[in-house]
């Protein structure tokens, strides 16, 4: 194994890892300044009442996103397992 390759493999998985957090943060980072503006605005100043529109979204983005995330992370780790036998020679 080379170290350009070694390179390469990692350097995909942080994209991959990237690209499936990525959605699930920006969504939750969304819905905390949405409740966070809502709270300025109405004087509330309860923490627990961010956590359960942050979990709900959540929820929802993974059950919508979720075939698309498992379908990426199959196909990164089957053309990671398939090079392997490549790497040992």
């Amino acid at each position: 194994m080379t170290e350009q390759y070694a390179i390469g493999v990692a350097q995909n998985a942080f994209i991959i890892a990237l690209q499936i957090g990525g959605p699930l943060l920006a969504a939750s980072l969304i819905v905390g300044m949405l409740v966070s503006v809502f709270q300025a605005v109405t004087q509330i100043n309860e923490q627990t009442l961010s956590f359960v529109p942050k979990i709900l979204v959540v929820a929802g983005a993974l059950a919508f996103l979720g075939p698309w995330m498992a379908t990426t992370l199959v196909s990164y780790m089957v053309g990671t397992f398939n090079a392997l036998p490549q790497l040992a020679r």
